[in-house]
């Protein structure tokens, strides 16, 4: 663990700065200290990556964008990481291929943890003096701490892939109880006025490019769901053949849930008359009061074709989320699987449990820019054929995300945990 410290400024931000970095690095160890280094080499899949690669590229950020920038004296761990492990920087060299990083059995594991050793003491040097001398690596810093929160999520969704895709089904933790919620709460349907909105992220504070420029939006009168869809109404989606009605999908979805033969939820399986669920805690009883996590945009959207409603626009779910609490089962509640919804009134769970699917493409929004250099590489190159999803889930790091944050996936992916919320035209 690192322990970095803070002179020559007297800044509270930069103190602020200083704290973050240092529980951000010690929460990815934290985070991998539950695994063997076999499990650490290996992807399941071309979407994921293994855990190794994780630790090393989120050094490997800090290494390109801050201390090779601003450290004079610097050397680089290992001139060959550059190819290893940048992810799709191309203006900063040729990389691994995603799909085959499992192959780099080399460097090992205890070298992986000697590159972030290396990058964090340098790190560590860099608060202690030059980075008082250096007020522009502020935001890069603080880029390069969000970034690896990222991976974080990362790194659990992509072990679970792998676990899940091992016939031990082995936990990543030891199960904690597992207490199904209650019958799920009767969704409520919450009104929303229409109008000019102000979207996206103004002023300070962090944000990614793509939250900006702040901009102005034309609603209509709408109706959120003031819940997630849960896994007792996918069941009855299932037993009402919603798998099988070519009706209710697009037709790209159709095709691929029968070439795939989707039949439920990534991680489901039947057994003895009962739903399971692979988990981070091994296979689990479904809990059917619970968010439906691991479908895929095309399933969602197919169910609220079959529910008689739609899904909602991005700008919807932000108008809603700005009126929500933030109370929100994300990394900090351990829990790591959605939870039902609490009581009360008013939107629930906007925040945590599952990322929740949007109608919305992932497009650039009015007047953006990419940032110039490297990090334009970031967001605004993959704004095609992609949607949006909003609000994080139980395994987003806590305080990483806000309303106007914007994730995207293929319309086809499902190993993170995504979910949807429904909405409906105003009546």
């Amino acid at each position: 663990m690192i322990s970095f410290t803070l002179a020559g400024t007297d800044c509270d931000w930069a103190q602020g700065l200083c704290s973050r970095l240092r529980e951000t690095r010690n929460l990815s160890m934290r985070l991998a200290s539950e695994l063997g280094p076999e499990d650490m080499a290996v992807q399941a899949m071309e979407d994921a990556s293994p855990t190794k690669w994780h630790l090393a590229h989120t050094s490997w950020f800090f290494e390109k964008f801050v201390l090779e920038r601003y450290i004079e004296s610097y050397a680089p761990f290992d001139a060959r990481f550059n190819y290893c492990f940048n992810s799709y920087y191309e203006s900063l060299g040729a990389r691994h291929p995603r799909p085959k990083r499992e192959i780099l059995t080399r460097p090992s594991l205890d070298r992986v943890l000697a590159y972030r050793r290396h990058v964090d003491l340098a790190l560590e040097e860099f608060f202690d003096g030059g980075l008082a001398y250096a007020p522009e690596s502020y935001g890069l810093i603080e880029t390069g701490a969000n970034h690896e929160q990222q991976h974080q999520e990362l790194m659990l969704t992509d072990i679970l892939a792998l676990f899940a895709a091992n016939p031990l089904r082995p936990c990543y933790r030891s199960p904690r109880s597992h207490n199904p919620g209650p019958e799920p709460r009767a969704q409520k349907w919450i009104a929303f006025e229409g109008g000019v909105r102000r979207m996206g992220m103004d002023g300070e504070g962090f944000c990614w490019d793509n939250e900006r420029p702040g901009h102005e939006a034309l609603l209509a009168p709408f109706r959120l769901a003031d819940r997630p869809v849960v896994n007792l109404e996918w069941l009855q989606f299932m037993e009402d053949g919603g798998y099988d009605a070519p009706s209710l999908w697009l037709s790209d979805g159709w095709a691929l849930a029968n070439r795939e033969r989707w039949r439920a939820p990534l991680y489901w399986e039947h057994c003895d008359g009962q739903w399971f669920c692979m988990t981070l805690e091994g296979l689990q009883p479904v809990d059917p009061a619970a968010p439906v996590a691991h479908v895929s945009y095309f399933e969602a959207q197919a169910f609220a074709q079959w529910a008689g409603s739609r899904l909602p626009t991005e700008f919807e779910w932000e108008a809603a989320a700005q009126t929500a609490g933030r109370e929100a089962n994300d990394l900090g509640s351990d829990a790591l699987r959605p939870l039902p919804a609490g009581a009360g009134a008013g939107m629930k769970q906007m925040f945590g449990d599952v990322w929740e699917w949007t109608g919305s493409a992932y497009l650039p929004y009015p007047g953006y820019r990419p940032p110039a250099g490297p990090l334009g590489e970031y967001n605004g190159k993959f704004m095609v054929g992609q949607h949006v999803l909003r609000g994080g889930s139980c395994a987003t790091p806590s305080g990483h995300v806000r309303a106007s944050y914007r994730n995207y996936f293929y319309p086809h992916q499902r190993w993170q945990f995504s979910g949807l919320r429904l909405a409906s035209d105003a009546s």
